[in-house]
This record gives structure tokens, sequence and C-alpha cells, in this order.
């Protein structure tokens, strides 16, 4: 499908997005879908958006990240919701159907919350949030040491942590953080502290794993409301995060193929895009 960039807003408020096809094509049935993490900006979508061929897909660049302005203030989930209202209002096609991941799927969560006549249908794909886990209170400790890190030492060490972290299976022990730090050589990274501090994934914490569901309103939306966990993330966190949403909402758990990242393919790191996007299409029909 063709591709049109767009952007809304101006200087630090810009966000681009991108329509993959022809929103004239979208139907009350059949809306235009809207599909986002957080902070991966829309390349990191490319391979989803384009196995959907019946609808237009709209990406787009989260706040700090990809074609938008940089900083080093932090970002809140209440921001980027902001944000995905007005990257919809702007398409000017009424409700679409949304797909959220990681950091985005928090994000749609606080856009149900605050904006739910923008979405008809919403897939929440493991959301990495602490409220509800029983190590909660860990891994928020955990976050604000990655945090203290970044502030410290730089890019670098934070990041061995927080890759640490994510592929941690199982809950926090109480003790997590009395082990040694993770040498970021392990991850291909350098310890060398560059000065930068424009990391829009570290400008997301705490924020993103501190937000605290209005489950009251997201149970009012029933069955528009669909969360997805992959059936290869085990206990990860986002995986835990996604079921701990479901139990507080009162809405069974979708299975969908893969892993976290399960919609995109790295080397070394394979999903399943095709039969992510063949899930996608079937819950939302």
């Amino acid at each position: 499908m063709a591709i049109t960039t767009h952007t809304v807003g101006e200087g630090d408020d810009a966000i681009t997005y991108d329509i993959h096809g022809d929103l004239a094509t979208a139907t009350p049935e059949r809306p235009a879908l809207f599909v986002f993490a957080a902070p991966m900006d829309a390349t990191g979508l490319a391979l989803l958006a384009a196995q959907i061929d019946d609808r237009p897909v709209i990406t787009y660049d989260p706040r700090g990240a990809g074609r938008n302005p940089v900083g080093t203030a932090d970002i809140t989930a209440e921001q980027h919701a902001d944000d995905l209202h007005r990257v919809i209002a702007a398409l000017g096609v009424g409700p679409v159907d949304t797909f959220g991941s990681s950091g985005g799927a928090v994000n749609l969560l606080a856009l149900l919350a605050a904006h739910p006549e923008d979405v008809r249908r919403a897939v929440v794909h493991e959301p990495p949030l602490a409220a509800g886990l029983p190590d909660g209170d860990t891994v928020l400790a955990v976050i604000r040491d990655m945090k203290d890190t970044y502030a410290r030492d730089g890019d670098g060490a934070a990041m061995a942590k927080f890759i640490q972290l994510v592929m941690f299976d199982g809950p926090l022990p109480d003790d997590y953080l009395d082990g040694p730090a993770p040498d970021p050589a392990m991850f291909g990274m350098s310890a060398q502290d560059d000065g930068g501090r424009t990391n829009p994934l570290l400008r997301n914490m705490p924020a993103l794993i501190e937000y605290e569901i209005d489950a009251g309103a997201l149970r009012e939306l029933g069955d528009r409301v669909i969360i997805a966990v992959g059936v290869e993330s085990r206990d990860e966190m986002a995986a835990r995060g996604g079921r701990s949403v479901a139990a507080a909402i009162g809405r069974p758990v979708t299975d969908f193929p893969s892993h976290h990242a399960g919609f995109t393919s790295q080397e070394g790191f394979p999903g399943d895009p095709e039969g992510f996007a063949a899930r996608l299409r079937d819950v939302l029909a």
C-alpha cells in the first residue's frame, strides 16, 4: 500500500505518523487500524503493517522517538495518550481499531481511560505494569535504581540493567538488587558514558511502569478491550503485567503467537509477523 507521512502539532509537541493505504477505504465495520509501541517507533511496526491489507493502517513515532523532537525530561503515559488522541483526531475517520504493544500498551490503556470514544476495539499486548504484581514494589525499586544508574553512569550501564530485567523469568526476588550489576559488554554495549540523556526508553521510566489503570473505566468497555500475551513470553514481566490487567478488569487473556516482539523479526530473535497479523485480524473481526 502507498504510505504517506504527516505531522500533528508543533515544536516539542510535534508527532510524526504514517498512513498505509487510503483512509477512504475505512468502514465502521472495518475501521482504520492504528498500531504502535513505545518507545519503538514506526519502523518497528513496518512488518506488521505490511501484513494488513484489508484496511488502512496507521503507524507513528512516539514522543521523543524516531522523527520527533528529542529531549531529556521524563514522559508520562498521559502525555502519550494525548498524542494518540491528537493523531486519531487528525485522521478524521471516527473511531479506529488499535493495537498497542509494550509501553504502547500502557499508553493505549491511558487513551481508553481518557478518550474511549476514539477506539472501537483495543488490543493491549503485554503492558509492562508493576501494579497488581506480587513483586510490584521490587520492580519499581529496580526501575528507580536503573534511573539512578542512567543519571550517574549513562546509557550503556542503565540499558544493561534494563535488558537483564526484561529477560528475567518469574517474580523478582526481594534481594534482586543485591546481585552484581550486569556488564554492558555482555549485550554488545559500551560502558562509557557519552553524556547523552535523551534515550526515549529511559525517559518513559518510571511513569509507564508505575502507571495505574482505571479498572472501572476499562470494565465498562467490555469486550472492546482485548488483553494479549505471547505464547512464548513465559513469566517475563510484560507478560505478567498483561495477565494482571486482565484479572483486574475481568477479561480473559488472549493468546498471540510468538513473544513480546513477535510482530517483528530480528537476527537472532525471530518473531512471527505473518502469524501475528493473522491473529490480530481474527480478534478484530
